[in-house]
Formats: structure tokens, sequence, C-alpha cells
């Protein structure tokens, strides 16, 4: 191990074995890997390794296709057996708004590309996975791109393959503390001091602590997760093929096969937090016992679906940790304030993300923006307000319970709610007013008759008579604007107008005036759409949307 790296990686899971791979892979040779134990300790080893290109945001859906075509590639790079199953996969819908969904995100789909899925009936269904009951369902969702793969074998195979590219890791190293100097990070580690330009916390069940290294409060926490492996089941070793990947969305659970039983996870409503200061440092490759009482009602209905479980015994339990944010998607990119320290944590689906996070973080470091749009993953969607340890822990419960739960569009949800609330917030209630929130403010949507309550839908909800109301009013005779939910920035000083001209991509309005504002990448790609004001005694504001802000401040420094 040397004294200096270019870049020094916390965290030797899927994420930050991708992340090595990649940097390495796109000619940054001057990198190392530290692990407090052995590759995959922590959540990698025991996680169920299910793959998939399909998510309800094609933003997603891009990066998980990426990384199980790469899959094969570093299998062969690195000469590590991933143990790949590309055994299709079934998503079934179990009421008719679920039915409705799926259709609908079957046209997304085909509308950006993705021609190797199709909606089967329950039939259908049937004959593609034998040992599924069919009874309530009104129809599924096909995929040719799924499977599942051996968890330890492909963090190896990425480690494999980077150190044969010139990279390196190590082991049983553990990151005692970080310090930021002139030139980067120093890191002390418990066999020596390393100096780096760039650090990464991939550090998983352990990215709290290495963030709060940083003085960083970073958004995340560790919930428990249950999935049960059964003995040889009858049915399926008479089959001549593997029973795909299925999802019963319905029913909270998620299958596939494992040698000649199945591997049954679950997504309990009554979810549990465990070490949401991160997990003890001696953690490593240890599990919980099983808690069958709290998962119950889910056990039962997998077992309903797959009729064949009732029959057999259970061989192993698996009950460990994963670290999820407040919206389940993964933290990554630079934070805004810590120069060369850059996160790529938080990504609950590791094995179906982490090839996409570590290509993008990669590019993102050595090119300077990545090439996907990675917004929703950006550790700068989130501010000080999420350090809030109640906001935390409602918010990453709400999602895991939500997890195969029905979401609408404009559906508004509670946890981590009421944080800030504008001077006009009161008055407004009183005057019927439904409220969003935008990154921690509660901002109005539209104004109903006490008592209402929107029922959400695919289709228009019970409000569309009212939000069209609010909009003739304003058409036909004057509404006011609570401006509360915009950001606003003010530049002042004898290079203010010099600056604005490099960071803009526009012509500057006069005095007294304002214009629109675009913000563009070296490589022309929108960074923002503000508005600049003139106020002509030499101070300017931007202003731009709320939730950005964090974003924009980014950028702007």
């Amino acid at each position: 191990m040397k004294s200096h790296y270019r870049v020094v990686i916390i965290g030797g899971g899927v994420v930050g074995a991708s992340v090595i791979y990649h940097l390495s892979k796109f000619g940054w040779k001057d990198i190392c890997l530290l692990e407090r134990s052995v590759l995959s300790a922590g959540s990698s080893w025991h996680a169920a390794g299910g793959i998939h290109a399909l998510n309800a945001d094609p933003n997603m859906s891009a990066l998980q296709a990426y990384t199980i075509d790469l899959l094969p590639k570093v299998e062969k790079e690195s000469g590590e057996n991933i143990g790949l199953h590309m055994t299709g996969g079934l998503t079934m819908a179990g009421t008719p708004e679920r039915w409705e969904w799926l259709q609908s995100a079957y046209r997304v789909y085909q509308s950006i590309g993705i021609e190797d899925c199709r909606l089967v009936t329950p039939q259908e269904a049937s004959k593609l996975n034998p040992i599924m009951s069919t009874e309530g369902l009104l129809g599924g969702m096909w995929a040719d791109r799924e499977g599942y793969l051996d968890t330890t074998g492909t963090v190896k195979a990425y480690a494999a393959a980077a150190r044969k590219q010139g990279a390196e890791y190590y082991e049983n190293t553990k990151v005692e503390s970080l310090s930021q100097t002139k030139e980067g990070w120093q890191i002390i580690t418990n066999k020596g001091v390393i100096n780096c330009e760039h650090v990464v916390n991939a550090a998983g069940l352990w990215a709290k602590q290495v963030g709060r290294m940083a003085g960083i409060e970073l958004p995340v926490s560790p919930l428990k997760h249950h999935y049960l492996i059964s003995d040889s089941i009858p049915e399926i070793e008479k089959l001549d093929f593997e029973v795909p990947m299925t999802v019963d969305l319905e029913g909270f659970t998620y299958l596939r096969q494992d040698q000649k039983g199945v591997l049954l996870g679950i997504y309990e409503i009554n979810h549990e937090h465990w070490a949401m200061d991160g997990a003890p440092w001696d953690y490593g490759m240890e599990l919980f016992q099983e808690q069958t009482d709290r998962i119950e009602n889910e056990i039962t209905l997998g077992f309903q679906r797959y009729p064949c479980l009732q029959e057999v015994g259970v061989k192993t339990w698996v009950n460990g940790a994963f670290t999820f944010s407040p919206d389940g998607n993964p933290l990554m990119g630079p934070v805004p304030g810590k120069k060369g320290y850059w996160c790529a944590c938080a990504v609950m689906a590791g094995f179906l993300q982490g090839g996409g996070v570590g290509k993008s973080l990669a590019e993102w470091m050595i090119y300077g923006e990545p090439e996907a749009d990675v917004f929703g993953m950006d550790v700068a969607r989130y501010g000080k307000y999420a350090e809030n340890k109640q906001y935390i822990k409602e918010t990453t419960g709400q999602f895991y319970s939500r997890r195969f739960v029905m979401t609408y569009p404009n559906e508004q949800l509670p946890a981590g709610r009421p944080l800030k609330m504008s001077p006009a917030h009161d008055a407004m209630t009183e005057n019927g007013c439904q409220w969003g929130v935008s990154w921690d403010l509660e901002v109005p949507l539209y104004f109903a008759p006490k008592d209402f309550k929107e029922t959400p839908s695919l289709k228009r909800s019970n409000a569309f008579e009212i939000v069209k109301n609010d909009c003739l009013k304003v058409k036909n005779d004057v509404g006011l604007l609570d401006i509360s939910g915009f950001s606003r920035f003010e530049v002042t000083g004898s290079n203010a107008e010099d600056w604005l001209n490099k960071v803009f991509a526009c012509r500057l309005p006069k005095i007294g005036k304002a214009s629109l504002a675009p913000m563009l990448s070296q490589s022309g790609k929108l960074k923002g759409d503000l508005t600049i004001f003139n106020w002509g005694d030499g101070s300017w504001w931007i202003m731009g949307s709320y939730y950005l802000r964090n974003w924009h401040m980014r950028w702007f420094s």
C-alpha cells in the first residue's frame, strides 16, 4: 500500500468494487480500494442477487440495463465466476389499478426502446412459472433480461478486473479518520497514512460514520430485510428449466429459484430500522435472528401464491441489513462544500444498479459530468433538513414499507412532514389549501372545500375540477402566488457581472429588468433554467427551483 493515490475508495462491497473497476477502465490507474474486513462483507454477501432492467424511472432503467449487459464482460475480464442465471422475469398485478399501471409502464418501455418485455395473461404466466398460483391475478409483464447472480463472486470479479487494469485493493484495512488538506484528503488507517486527491464513500452500512469523519451528515439508515431459502421442491425437480424471477406486487414478495428450491424475499409493511448511526465496526458477516411474527402477513401471502412452499421446509432464513436513503435511490456524486469528497452509498439494489452507479461516478470524476441523467441519485437533491434523525427514520421506513405499494401520480406522502412552512401557511390552510412539499418546504397545490380529501388515481383524480376552477379564476380574474417555494441567490461585487456572463448562456438583463437564463455545462447539457434580476445598484438576484438549490449552488461554486 502506497502513501499517496489519486483516488481512495472506502468500502469493498459491490458499489465500491464497481467504482474502482470503472475508474481503472476509463484510464485512472493510481487508485486504491480499502475494505475494513473482506470483500463483500456488510450487505453484499447476503443480498438476494436479483437483477432486472425495468424500473419506473426510465433513467434508472437505462443504468440497470447497462449493469446487466456489463456483468458477463466483467466475468470474462476477471476470470471469476459470477454465477449469472438469466431466467427472465414476471411482474404480476392483482388489482385493476395495478394492472392498468403495469400496462402503462409497458408502453413507456416501448417508447424508450426496451423491446424485450411483453404483457402476459395469468394463464401465460402460469406456464412460465408453474409453481405460482394465479388466483386473484389479472395479468403480468414478462421481461427477458431478469435473473440472479452469485453476490460474493460478482464483487470479487469487479475487484479482480480492476486489479488487472492496474488498480489496487486491500482487505482488513480499516479507515479510522479523514481530514481535508490543501491537496485533497488525508486518510488514517490501521495500516498507515494515505494522502489522496479524491475520496469515495462507498461504505454501505458504515456510510454514516465515514460521512461524519468528513463533517457530513448523510441521510441514510440501515433497515432489516428478510428472505428464506426453501428445501428442494418436487415440482421444481421435475422441470427442465429454471422458474423465472417473479414479483407478486400485491403479496409484497419476490421469488427466484435456488438450486432445486426457491428464495422468497419480503418487503413487509411492519419495517424495522437498525443501527441508525451506522453499523458497529466489528459487524460484517453476521445475520439477525428471523422475526417471523413481524412478517407473518407477508409470509402467509407468499405461501398462498406458491402453494408448494406449504409442503416443504425452510432450509435457511436470512435477516440482514441494507442501507436506504429517504426516497430509496442511491446517494452519489460530489458533496457540496467538500471538494474531492464523493458519495456512492445507499445503493440498496447494489447488484442491479451498482454497475450504472460506478460508471456514472467514474465519468463524473474523470470527465466532469456523467453521460446519463443521474439527478434522481444525486447527493445534492437533499439539504441540511435531511440530517434530522426523525426525518430519516420516517422517510426511509415509508419507502421500505411502500416498496411494492402502488404510488400514484402527484400523490402526497406524509413521512417527514411538515418541516418548514411559509408565513402565510396558516391563513392558506384556513382557506382550504392542499399542501405538497418541495425539498423541506410545504408548498400550496390548490384550494379545496373544507374537509376535502383527494383520492389518488392513475386518471384524473377527484381534485381535477377543483384545480380547473383555480386555473380559470387566475385566467379570468387575478391570482396571488406565494413564491416562498423558489430559491434566491444574491450576487454582488465588482466582478458580479463578469461572473454571471461566465455562468449563464444568455445576455444579461438591463437595469430594472429580468430575464430567463439557461445555465449549461461544458458539453452543452442544461444545468438550470433560472431567472436573473438586475437591480441596477450592482447587485443581482438569481431565482430558481427551490428543490434544486443545493444542486445549483454546487454548480455556482
